[in-house]
Parts: C-alpha cells; structure tokens; sequence
C-alpha cells in the first residue's frame, strides 16, 4: 500500500483542508480560491478537468490485495513443507531409477501421496482466507454512483468519482450524497448520518457558520453540530439542498475512516505464532533425526552400513515419519468447528484464528444500549405520595401481579450522588436538559432545575405513611388501581403501542410507550380505555413548555362529578410540581383522597430516581368544567401553566423510566469475573444513567466504584488514560476517539481486548483491537467487515460464550498436539531405535508412516479437536499473553507418549522378529511391519482416549461419552486396520505387511493398555501436584512464554494518522 499511501498524502488537499463548518458560505469560496457566483455557474468544464487532474478522482484508495501466486507462496513458505519436498523430490527421483517394480510402486504412491497432501493444505488456507478482508469494499459500497452538479450554468449528472473540489451539487429526497458539502441553500433538508456518526434521528441542515466557543479547537466541533455540513455517503431524508464540495476521495470523513481501517494492520494471533513456532522446532529436531538416523544406518547397522543411498532414502523415511502432515488440517477443523458451534448460538466468527484470540481476553469493552441493555426503554418504578411500585420490566404475562409494592425500591439517592446537590444530579443525569454532547435531548420532557433541600432525608420522607393504603408493602396493587394511576400516560399520549406489547409495529417516542406496555402487561385494555375516555380537546406538546394535555370524557369508573372532565397532563416532573396544588393519596383517584401538595417531598423523588440514572415524568389530572373547553379545541399552554387560579393540578406519581438490563447479561457478567474477565462498558449516555445500569450488571462496585466521562478522557495525557482504564470499568458520553485511545490504553497496559461496535466511525477501533465484535442487528456492513466476530442477537452474553468457546479451542489444541506429535514423533524414533536394535529394516515403511500420518492422526486428532468444554474451562484466569502453545506439562506429556509409543512399536517389532526368525528376511519384514504398524496406531488410540480430558480422568465410562466423535473414530480406524493388515495385495503389496496371528494382537492389546494406564498416572500426578499449588499451568514459568507479556507500555498507544477526526460524535448507546 505504500505507493498508494504516498500519493494520498501528496493529494493538494491533504494542506488545503480548512474549517469549512466555521466559515460562511462567502469565505468559503474565497478560500477555495473560486468566483462569487460559484452557486449559480458552477465550474466550467475546464476547471473541473484541471481540478480532477490536480486533485485526483472521488475515489477511496484500496488496499493493496495479495494476488493467488503471493497467498500460495504464503502457505508453502515453510520448514515443513520445504522437508516433504524434499522428500518428494528424492522419492521421484527413485521412482524414476529404481529397476524394482515394488520399490518404484512405492516410490510413486509416495510422491502422489505427498503432493496431494501439500495441495490440500494450501487449497485449504486459501479457501479460508478469501473470507478475510472487505471493510474498505463495503466502504466503497456506500458510496454514490453518480451526482447532480452545476457545470457552466447548467444543471447535469456526472459520475460520482468525476466530482472534484468546488463543484456544486445539488440534493433531493433519497438522494446519496457524492462527497462531502458545505452547504449554501438549503429547503427543509436533513440527512441521515446514522451509519457514519451513530445518531439515529436526521440532522436538520442550515447554511450559517458554526460558532466555535473560545479556546475550542474547530475539528472538535461534534459532528452532530456541524449542521452546515453534508458528508460523502450520508442519505437525504427530507428536503433538497445545494452544497459545494470541499473534500473528495480519502479527504472525506468516510474517506477518513476508509485509510485508518487499511492502516491498521491485522494481529497475529498467538496460536498462529505458536504454530510457527513448533514448525522450527520440530524442523530442528526433524534434521537432528535425520543425520542420526543417516549415520546410524551408515556406520551401524548391519543391513545398510556402508551403503550412502540406502542410508539416505532411511533417513527420509524418518524426516517423513516426524513432518505432521495432517496437522494444519486438524487445526483448520478445530477452527472450522468452533466456528460452527458459535454460529449456532449467534456468534458468527469471520477470521478463524480469532477464536483463539477469545480465549485469552482479559477485558471485553461492549456498548450499553442493545448489547448489555433490552433497547427498550421500560416503566420500572411508580412513586405515588406514600409508597413506591416495582415493575417487572421482563414479565410476560398480563398480569396486576407484574406491580409490587416495596418501599424500599430506590427510597434513597445513589451511594455515588448522596452529596449532591439536585442541580449537580441533574447535570450527570438523563433529565439533563442539555442532552449528550453532540446530540439533541432524545428524552423530550428534560427537567430545567431541581433545588432541593438541605436535608433530603427528611425531604424524602412521606408525610403520613399509610402502609397497608391501597395495599400493604409487599402486595400488589389492583387492575383496577394501576389503570387509574397510569391513565394519565396512557390517554394523554399519540402513541401506538407494538404488537403484543413488543416494538414491532410501534410508533411514538420510546419514554412515553414505556408506560402504554406497563399498563398492557398489568392487563389494562388500552383500546378499550381510550374508547371509554374519548378526547375532546388537548394541548400538543412542545420542548418550549415540555409538557402534554389532553381533556377527556370520564369513564363511569371514575367516579368523576357531574359535568366535569378529567384533564390530564404530563410532563417535565419539575414544571408538573409547579402547577400542582393537590397529590392523590396513594395515587387514588377521587376528591375525598385529596391533599396539599408536599413540594419538597417530590422534588427529593425526581432527584433519587434521577441519581440512579432513570428518566422520570410526571402524571397529573383535574377535574374541569364541560363548557370550559369545546369539543377539537387545540389549547395553548396558557391551558395549563396559565390560568387564572393559579396551581390547580393532582399530583397522581412520578414514572421512573429506563432501558433495563438483559436479564441474561448479569449471569454472564458475573461468569465473566469467575473467569477472571473485567467488563467495561462504553457508552454515549449519561454518567448517572451509565452508572445505574453498571450496578445493576454488575460491573461498578467497591473496585470500580467510579464513572468517568469523555470529556475527562480528552483532557487526560496518554500517561493519565493508562492508569484510567485499570480503575474505571464504566466510560460515560464516550466519542468515537475515546473509544480507540481506550482500546490502545488497554494494550498498552498488556490486557487483551475485544470490543463492540456497531457504526462506520467504530471501525477503527473495532480494527485497533484484539478481538473487535460488531453487532449483527443494529450495526452497519462496514462495521461487521472490519470485525473479527459479529454477534447475530446483539447480546453481550453471547460474547461471554464465545469466549469460553475460545478457551475450549486453545484446549483443544493443545489436545491435538498431545494426540498428533507422539504419533509423529514416535514413528521417526522407531526408525531410528529399530536400527539401534538391529532390525533388519524399518519397523514401519513410508506408506505406512504417510498412512498414519495423516488418515490415523487427523481421524484420532479430530476427536480431541471438537472436545466440547471440561468442567471448570470458566473458574480459571485468562490466558496469559504469549503463553506457549506447547507447555512445560504438556511437553512432558508428550514426551512421556512419544516414549511409550516408541517403546511399545520398537518392542513389539523386536519380539516379532526373534519369533518369526525363521521365516525368510522378506517374509519376517512383512510381520514385523504388520505388528508395529497395529501397535502404532492402535497405541495412538489409547493416547486420544486420555487426551480427551486434561486433567480429569480418562479412567471412567465417560470417555466413550460427551464426544460422538470418540466411538466413530475408533470404529473407523479399527476398520481401516484390519482392512489394510488382511486385505491381500493391498497388505503386501502397497503396505509391506502380511495378515497378524494371534501373538501380534497380543502385543497390540498389551501395548494399548501400557500406553494408556503410564498417560493416566501421569495426570493422576500432575492433579496431587496441583492440589498443592504448583503451578501446573506454566503461569510463573518465563521461559514458557514469548515475552510479549510484559506490558507495551504507552509507547504503544500511537494513534493511527486521522483519527482526530472522529472525535465527531458521541456514541449513541
């Protein structure tokens, strides 16, 4: 990509960026160097030549893709398959010169043999690696195809990568916007940015320049407050536009985000380090063999000593005997069906080395809203002047009984706001009318101030408690009550609650149908309640006063006077206080169940339930005259706030609003920590709001006590930020910057992070780190091509999953190893004992050694390979970083196999042959061949059946069970053993052997049950040991490790070049 990069970076617009946004329309011609008239006229055909010549085409710049020859080089470039070339290559040269018809048999189906499994191998990486990856595709995707621009006076279309800075565009409704604008005209136009900056709603669109407030540098102007500005690949919702081009190709904002993702570089996971790593390893050993065996056969043995080729071709035999063939294959399934299991539980894995990579995070970074919370804003509490209701937010049935009275459900300020005074409890709340930066308030009825008292306990108190009034704590209300209590927010509303009380099909603002679905799940009919009540007139809501009323006609169940109408009003619960001169005990309706207004008492309410984060609103009614108002009256605000008898309103409770917790999520929370996992949770939300819902999951307590916002972030050095992240598990008002330098902070303090995304401006950071997740539902194509994992439900337990399957593959590994390398290993070393024995051959030919190579040890390896989890896989610590593959015990497990395999073939061929001395040298070969080769294979069986659990023992009915795979791969081996040993022809002819008798199988049986009883002592061992704290999982042990786990350290929080620029937008969860 260098060429490329180098030519982006030389691109005139790389120095002539400016702050368009702060700029008016005039001064931004004149910067651009253009004529007054630009608006009207355009460019000349001419200009736009010398421009599209001087600035480029409107293009992003792709990265550089690896052509079919580079990823077939890639995957034969190693050790390994260099030794099976050349064996290869000798085995033909054999087959081309030998006079014996066997050998050249041999020979040839050695070569093919070969050939097929290198092919194989290669055809297998690069079949996997053409899913790798397509975020700059999908990127270019999105962009526009052709544009509308004014050419020499006239209006005409061009192609979108014609468009050159200066030219003026025009927009209409559905129109994609070709690249990015400052806008001069504008007609009701609003774009939807949802993909690019994460916020949901359109942008209303003008023409002024942006005022920058002093000492603010202009590119942290948010993105959202850029209202002047139209970007590359944004959608026109409404209206029509005309804008100049300022940016084109990669100097746009997506543009931006397109080079940071091909800027950042793809980590290697540990497993494909570790695997290169047992490659030169085992390739030094492979040589070590080699010429020990070639020298044994040289100088020692009896049947080839002096004899340099024969020596040769034996010393092959033995380099065939130790390459694993069949090992990037099994690995490549243990991936494949990791992989496969995920997906069935919603976690669809893109990269397969990634599944490794779950296995060792320490700190999963997930968004709030959707992932860790319901994305339904939900009715979860109910404050009425002498008690307070819970709602069960998760219930499913319609049932009063979802309602609970319990007066100790938030009675008191949040530990973290007890100090507070309500203004400053206001500022870190939801009902912050402010809003987020970046961002309009999505909660309409914000409350503008909150004074409370001095003494909020006091303040807080009801004045005359009345615990059994309408029912005592701990019982649940009547229908009939809570239809009485919520009819406010039911029939003063617009809105239309979903299907079954779910969101589909539902419309209106996601507070107000909060309390619709409380009513509908307490088995309140809202048609029916809407058909009793008619409306007859109401006053619209409107930010300026934050409130809605609505007068209705009274249903016969609510006792209402003669010629009165029920007027409800709902609202900001501060203003809804100021206009009251009654409360409804207990929240009943009725004028004997009047009384003053306590003031102080709700003032305290709004200012508990706002320090744990909720959105409250305030419920009021009033009973009025019928020829007050007329029948499609549309009243004014002067209805309420402005009558001429001053406070006139029943206070009938407070509704506490908030988007719960997945239930499912504080399970896997608290699995998470079992598993030595931290989880943060990085949001665009409210600090009070961030701060509730990580109680409730489980993330802040006495450790991680604290919220920090992004503004702290910004102001923090890189210094500052490392220590940060190791004490804050919650990051509130976060952009899309504090997001990357979050991750890089991580990585710098050596954890190993995944983090969730799910907008075009997340890439990056999903890219940055070690396992980025993007959401599956919610989240954009671009966002879940730069992602190693992508979740189908949005769940974050389902990433609590994936990474225990993580672990299970890293076990898995591990596994096969145990199972693949004493099969390798011992086959090499037969070869080589054998001719210290004096056998008058190989124990095992190279037909056979290729054989189980890679038919017995892929068959016996795949069992291990889809293990499902032992029990325990989530109570131990993560992974430690650069951990090897290959550990202190699990060599000694290998090496204990290695030797009791090689132990059993060698001393069966042996005996063999002294009882079958008789029998003439060929004659005697073909038995003893038999013998070994059973031995071998059959001992590898016993090596797989203790393989399967890693500490647990094997010695148990279960190793037949959990794992269909167990009985099928050893039905299957049996069956291709006994067809190879007695199938004439086939046994001699291709395989060197001859049928067993009864003493081969003897050594075969007493060989399995040597192997098998020596593995399970050992593990017997290995757990005594680790009952007395050793440290059996190589932890303390440096030199099982690469290093890489010594913190990078903030050296290593450089910042890819541009991502300043998405300091744009505040996340929208």
């Amino acid at each position: 990509m260098g060429k490329k990069q180098n030519a982006a970076e030389d691109n005139p617009q790389m120095t002539e960026q400016s702050p368009w946004h702060t700029m008016t329309v005039e001064e931004t011609i004149k910067q651009m160097g253009l004529k007054e008239d630009l608006p009207k006229t355009g460019l000349t055909e001419d200009e736009a030549a010398q421009r599209l010549a001087k600035y480029g085409r409107n293009e992003m710049t792709a990265k550089d893709k690896k052509t079919l020859l580079q990823r077939i080089w890639h995957h034969i470039n190693n050790v390994l398959v260099y030794v099976l070339i050349t064996v290869a290559v000798v085995s033909l040269i054999q087959a081309v010169t030998t006079t014996d018809g066997d050998q050249r048999f041999t020979a040839w189906f050695q070569v093919a043999l070969i050939v097929s499994v290198i092919t194989l191998n290669t055809w297998i990486g690069i079949y996997q690696e053409g899913n790798a990856e397509k975020a700059a595709d999908a990127l270019k995707n999105m962009l526009s195809t052709d544009a509308r621009v004014i050419r020499a006076g006239k209006e005409t279309m061009v192609p979108a990568g014609e468009i050159v800075p200066g030219d003026v565009c025009l927009l209409g409704l559905g129109d994609k916007v070709p690249s990015d604008l400052r806008l001069v005209s504008v007609s009701n136009l609003a774009t939807g940015e949802a993909a690019l900056t994460g916020e949901s709603v359109p942008i209303d669109k003008h023409t002024n320049a942006i005022a920058v407030e002093g000492g603010l540098d202009p590119e942290q102007v948010p993105l959202g407050d850029r209202k002047n500005m139209s970007y590359s690949a944004t959608l026109v919702s409404v209206g029509s536009g005309v804008g100049i081009v300022i940016a084109t190709g990669d100097f746009t904002q997506i543009g931006t985000i397109n080079r940071l993702v091909n800027q950042t570089e793809t980590i290697k996971t540990d497993v494909l380090k570790q695997i290169d790593l047992v490659s030169k390893y085992l390739f030094i050993c492979i040589c070590t063999m080699c010429l020990a065996t070639f020298f044994t056969a040289f100088f020692y043995s009896d049947t080839y000593r002096g004899e340099p080729l024969e020596s040769i071709n034996i010393a092959l035999v033995c380099a065939v005997a130790m390459v694993p063939e069949g090992l990037e294959a099994i690995v490549t399934l243990t991936y494949s069906y990791a992989v496969k299991v995920m997906a069935s539980q919603n976690a669809i894995v893109r990269a397969l080395p990634a599944v490794e990579t779950l296995g060792s995070v320490t700190v999963i970074c997930s968004d709030k809203t959707g992932t860790l919370t319901q994305n339904i804003m939900s009715l979860t509490a109910f404050v009425t002047s002498n008690a307070r209701y819970k709602n069960d937010v998760d219930a499913t049935d319609r049932v009063p009984v979802n309602f609970v009275r319990d007066d100790t459900y938030l009675a008191e300020r949040a530990e973290h706001d007890m100090k507070k005074s309500g203004e400053q409890i206001l500022a870190d709340g939801p009902n912050n009318p402010q809003g987020r930066r970046g961002h309009d308030p999505s909660f309409h009825f914000t409350t503008d101030s909150l004074h409370t008292t001095d003494k909020p306990n006091e303040a807080g108190k009801v004045a005359s408690p009345d615990d059994n009034f309408p029912v005592k704590n701990g019982d649940s209300p009547t229908r009939e009550w809570i239809q009485s209590a919520l009819s406010c927010g039911v029939l003063c509303s617009k809105c239309v609650l979903g299907e079954g009380g779910g969101r589909a099909g539902e419309i209106g603002n996601p507070t107000e149908l909060s309390i619709l679905r409380a009513s509908y799940f307490a088995g309140i009919d809202i048609e029916e309640l809407k058909n009793d009540c008619p409306i007859v007139a109401e006053v619209p809501f409107s930010s300026d006063y934050k409130f809605m009323a609505t007068v209705h006609e009274p249903a016969a169940s609510d006792n209402a006077p003669d010629g009165k109408l029920i007027a409800y009003v709902k609202g900001a619960p501060d203003r809804m206080v100021k206009q009251c001169k009654f409360q409804a005990k207990g929240g009943v309706a009725g004028e004997e169940n009047l009384e003053p207004v306590n003031e102080d008492y709700w003032i305290e309410q709004i200012a508990i339930l706002s320090s744990h984060g909720l959105r409250v609103l305030g419920l009021c009614r009033a009973y009025i005259e019928k020829d007050s108002v007329a029948a499609g009256d549309n009243l004014g605000p002067e209805f309420v706030n402005g009558r001429p008898e001053g406070k006139w309103l029943t206070m009938v409770g407070l509704c506490a609003i908030m988007d719960p917790p997945r239930p499912e999520c504080v399970q896997a929370i608290k699995e998470a920590h079992g598993a030595g996992v931290r989880v943060a949770m990085i949001t665009g939300d409210h600090k009070d709001t961030a701060t509730a819902i990580g109680h409730m999951l489980g993330i802040v307590d006495e450790k991680f006590s604290e919220a920090v916002t992004g503004p702290e972030l910004d102001s923090m050095t890189d210094e500052e930020l490392c220590a940060c992240v190791l004490t804050h598990n919650v990051f509130a008002r976060a952009s899309p910057q504090n997001k990357i330098r979050i991750v890089k902070a991580l990585q710098a303090e050596g954890q190993v992070t995944s983090m969730t995304g799910d907008g075009v401006n997340d890439a990056p950071a999903l890219k940055a780190a070690n396992m980025g997740v993007a959401m599956g539902k919610e989240g954009t194509d671009v966002a879940r091509e730069a992602s190693e994992m992508i979740l189908a439900d949005d769940n974050f337990a389902t990433i609590v999953y994936a990474v225990k399957q993580g672990r299970v593959v890293w076990d898995n590994l591990r596994k096969v190893l145990l199972v693949n390398t004493p099969i390798n290993n011992s086959q090499g070393l037969s070869v080589l004992v054998g001719l210290l024995v004096k056998l008058p051959s190989t124990p095992i030919s190279a037909i056979q050694i290729l054989y189980s190579n890679f038919i017995c040890a892929v068959t016996l390896g795949f069992v291990t390979a889809i293990e499902p989890a032992e029990d325990g896989i989530m109570s131990i610590p993560p992974r430690q970083v650069g951990k090897r593959l290959i550990g202190r015990f699990l060599f000694l497990r290998i090496i204990l196999g290695t030797c009791l395999l090689t132990g059993c073939v060698v001393g069966s061929a042996a005996y063999m042959n002294s009882s079958y001395s008789d029998l003439n040298e060929k004659e005697r070969l073909y038995k003893i061949r038999a013998t070994a080769f059973n031995v071998l294979d059959f001992g590898a069986m016993s090596v797989m059946l203790s393989a399967r659990f890693s500490y647990n023992s094997s010695v148990s009915p279960r190793v037949f069970m959990g794992n269909p795979a167990a009985v099928g791969s050893i039905i299957i081996v049996t069956v291709l053993q006994l067809v190879l040993t007695y199938v004439p022809g086939l046994n001699s002819f291709v395989f060197s052997m001859k049928g067993m008798d009864w003493d081969g199988w003897i050594c075969v049986v007493v060989s399995m049950v040597i192997v098998f009883v020596f593995m399970e002592i050992e593990k017997a061992i290995r757990r005594s040991l680790k009952a007395k704290g050793a440290d059996t999982d190589d932890r303390a042990t440096p030199f099982f490790t690469d290093g890489s786990a010594e913190k990078p350290g903030v050296g290593a929080m450089k910042m890819p070049k541009g991502v300043s620029k998405l300091n744009l937008q505040e996340l929208n969860h």
